[in-house]
């Protein structure tokens, strides 16, 4: 039989458009697993997206401006005697030589570049807009966490078909306190963050359109024309989640983990499409139309994504080892027919690698704010980022002050955490729910390689790209306790007490936490009573 091709755009290009397909009864409906396994393709392939586009928009866009107004508030404040604080001295000058050289370092003094460079250049723009000080530096970091807030809601709408657990997540993400102290500070880790949170979104978007694709394959009678399905057409979404992944990569390494996770889940949720639609032999239909394409898209693309954050250096002429092939290599190699660009590159790459693989915890002089990945979920070791007393943390209203900035999770959402992982693990091994899948992956991704090498220091502050995923988590689970919209009043009314009154635990503890979120001051009596375990310390 002729292969069927769909070149045709499908209805769902964005995350705000409806699927097909009557509405569901409730905001809050979500699939069920009969549906999952009912004999009806149509039904077993998606349930229709939230019809409600008007108030959706109003919402997210509601949401992302008060983020904005938390992240932006004060924001130059503090500093450490008007320069950068705890890992910002890395950064924030790497950014400054940046705007001086047109896109590079050139770092004359000394060595440590230990990253690629789009997180630099990401401070850099703000420096540019507002120079050199607090605001400078953290603007870029700021405007991250802003996007974060946005993107969170539009997912996690898309993972409940419901509007207003979008909201309940974007609640989530603005009271969580690393994701505000990290949208606060000239650090890397925010704009990684940002950009597999949006690689993840887009993902989720191709997932759809994939579907809806094969929808109208089947409601036209034509998923049997070919014995392998059909083609699925060009995928705009997965190209941009691949390009995305690439840009998290220059900003950190670890972007690497994301992409190879999200890589796969992709590739597994085409497989699980074609069989919900009926096609025989999904597997080697999966292999044949989808896997060649998929490989292309999450190798080459992030490859060439992740070059192209280096375009800077790669037309320097003074970029640290831009010129390494002739000096620091030999110019006779096995690899002659590479460019020596790239290979400079390799060298330089090379002697940054050496440099993590050497960063041991010292047994005799650990770090003081060292943590290892166990206890990472529940935020069990925070991070001091600074700390100032007496006459330079006046305006407590005594004498003696305090003013301090902690990479924390608001406790609320962190010491949930276990329980969280567990029941999406049930869920997504028991019940084979995608939706939980999706989001252990994308928690495990940035949590689980860090257990590779246990020796090497390790910081909280790493658990940035997995809040969240943590957040998704918690959302799904309030779905469940809301329950559905045909449930009865009663049960919907409990469901709804008990999500409301959650919501208002974490907005509480998350105000609780301010002053040492944000380094006001506060009495020496108020430092004691925010540090509720003895690990704080």
């Amino acid at each position: 039989m002729p292969d069927t091709d769909i070149d045709r755009p499908a209805a769902t290009d964005g995350v705000d458009d409806g699927g097909e397909g009557p509405p569901k009864e409730g905001p809050d409906e979500q699939e069920r697993p009969d549906e999952r396994r009912s004999t009806d393709p149509l039904r077993r392939l998606m349930s229709p997206l939230p019809t409600d586009r008007l108030r959706g928009w109003i919402v997210t866009l509601t949401l992302a401006l008060i983020g904005g107004i938390v992240r932006f508030w004060n924001l130059g404040h503090p500093t450490d005697h008007g320069t950068p604080v705890f890992d910002e001295k890395h950064y924030v000058p790497h950014a400054w030589q940046m705007l001086r050289n047109g896109g590079y370092e050139d770092n004359p003094g000394y060595r440590l570049i230990v990253h690629p460079p789009l997180g630099k250049q990401f401070i850099a723009i703000g420096e540019w807009m507002f120079g050199y000080n607090g605001w400078g530096w953290r603007f870029a970091a700021a405007a991250a966490g802003t996007i974060s807030v946005l993107l969170i809601v539009r997912i996690a709408r898309r993972l409940t078909r419901s509007t207003l657990l979008g909201a309940v997540a974007g609640i989530l993400l603005i009271c969580d306190g690393v994701m505000h102290v990290q949208s606060r500070m000239g650090m890397l880790d925010i704009f990684q963050a940002v950009l597999v949170l949006a690689a993840f979104g887009a993902l989720l978007v191709d997932r759809d359109q994939m579907r809806e694709r094969l929808m109208r394959v089947v409601r036209e009678g034509r998923i049997e024309d070919s014995r392998f399905g059909p083609r699925l057409g060009f995928r705009w979404w997965r190209v941009g989640a691949a390009v995305l992944l690439g840009l998290a990569c220059g900003v950190k390494w670890s972007g690497a983990y994301y992409l190879v996770a999200f890589a796969v889940v992709s590739v597994l949720w085409d497989y699980s499409a074609r069989r919900a639609a009926g096609i025989r032999g999904p597997f080697r239909a999966t292999a044949l139309r989808d896997l060649p394409a998929a490989l292309w898209t999450f190798i080459a693309l992030p490859i060439g994504a992740y070059l192209a954050t280096w375009w800077a250096w790669f037309t320097s002429e003074t970029g640290l080892d831009r010129h390494a092939v002739g000096q620091d290599v030999g110019t006779e190699s096995a690899f002659w027919f590479v460019p020596d660009a790239l290979r400079a590159l390799w060298f330089y790459s090379a002697s940054v690698l050496d440099f993590h693989n050497e960063l041991i915890t010292d047994s005799s002089d650990p770090h003081p704010w060292e943590s290892k990945p166990w206890t990472w979920p529940m935020g069990l070791r925070p991070m001091l980022y600074y700390y100032e007393s007496g006459e330079g943390a006046a305006g407590c209203g005594q004498s003696d002050c305090v003013g301090a900035v902690m990479l924390i999770g608001t406790p609320a959402i962190y010491w949930l955490a276990l329980p969280v992982l567990g029941w999406a693990l049930w869920r997504a091994l028991g019940r084979f729910d995608w939706r939980y899948t999706a989001v252990l992956v994308g928690y495990a991704a940035g949590w689980l390689p860090w257990f590779m090498n246990l020796d090497r220091q390790m910081y909280f502050f790493y658990v940035t790209p997995m809040a969240p995923f943590l957040v998704l988590g918690l959302t799904l689970i309030l779905g469940e306790i809301l329950g559905r919209a045909r449930a009865g009043a009663e049960r919907r009314g409990t469901g709804l007490l008990v999500v409301g009154l959650y919501l208002g635990l974490v907005v509480a503890n998350f105000l609780w936490l301010w002053p040492i979120l944000n380094g006001d001051s506060i009495t020496p009596w108020r430092w004691n009573a925010e540090l509720w375990l003895p690990s704080w310390r």
